[in-house]
């Protein structure tokens, strides 16, 4: 279900209404949504998500990036607009880096769930992320110490590829060699 025409924000509105606020703010194809600040824990899992994904990714062709950091999806073939602050994001295409976010598609986004934002993260972000072409989603509760790991098929759309509660490896299917130990996460 969409909303009519009249009621979508245009992305100039949108940018003026960032500029009188300091909520973050986020935009997607008509509709602003305001992300919740984030608890003690949910800094905690993703100062440590992003630790293991810039040591795995030092030195070589990508980078990760962290939240507030804008992520413009784009793509040619699309004319939705969406601006997204995931709470990762690995980002290989340094042609898309701009001063103040990304124009583009990253290869990998890690949404850390809050209790208020969960639908925001596993419909309306989740759905625009696999329409766009991010090849890996992975979705993290630090309310449950679970993660989910979904990954792009060749015809599209997301696949569960692994579910851990607990304890456990989660390794991604793009980055090869990457693996994430849930009790270093969660601990």
């Amino acid at each position: 279900m969409s909303l009519p025409e009249d009621k979508k924000v245009s992305v100039e509105a949108f940018y003026n209404m960032r500029k009188n606020t300091d909520s973050l703010l986020e935009y997607a194809d008509g509709m602003v949504f305001m992300s919740p600040s984030p608890s003690t824990r949910h800094q905690q899992v993703s100062a440590r998500m992003q630790a293991k994904l810039f040591n795995f990714l030092d030195g070589g062709n990508c980078q990760v990036f962290s939240a507030p950091y804008d992520i413009h999806l784009y793509r040619d073939d699309l004319d939705e607009t969406n601006i997204f602050i995931p709470d990762l994001s690995v980002i290989c295409d340094a042609g898309g880096l701009e001063e103040n976010r990304f124009v583009g598609v990253p290869e990998l986004i890690v949404e850390i769930l809050s209790p208020s934002n969960q639908s925001h993260d596993l419909i309306t972000k989740m759905e625009a992320y696999m329409k766009y072409g991010v090849r890996e989603y992975w979705i993290v509760n630090p309310m449950l110490n679970a993660i989910q790991l979904y990954a792009l098929t060749a015809e599209q759309v997301y696949q569960q590829v692994d579910v851990l509660k607990d304890k456990g490896t989660i390794k991604s299917t793009i980055l090869k060699g990457l693996h994430v130990e849930l009790e270093e996460i969660f601990r």
